[in-house]
């Protein structure tokens, strides 16, 4: 298990209401592997996200089937606070922002 390979599947992920990926989106703040410890800190576009368990949910479910013998945590944080820098160059393109 690698930050690599753990940020692979959660290209999985995707934001159902933009239809781009939590990794591309930047909403992937950190990945923290010890072990068999999986920690993962991600945040949503904006707290009152209608959709941000679903996502989370989603995060967990997938790192759970893809790394069985590991123990997960997904964390929801809000700091820093999510800006559209923080996306990836795909996303923005993706967007038309660019």
């Amino acid at each position: 298990m690698t930050k690599d390979e753990v940020l692979e599947i959660l290209r999985k992920v995707i934001d159902p209401e933009i239809g781009i990926n939590v990794v591309d989106l930047g909403l992937i703040y950190d990945v923290n592997i010890d072990d068999k410890k999986l920690d993962v800190d991600m945040t949503m576009t904006t707290a009152a996200c209608p959709l941000g368990a679903y996502i989370t949910d989603q995060a967990d479910m997938l790192l759970r089937q893809f790394f069985p013998e590991a123990e997960v945590n997904v964390n929801l944080v809000w700091h820093p606070p999510w800006t559209p820098e923080m996306m990836s160059d795909a996303a923005r393109q993706q967007l038309g922002w660019m």
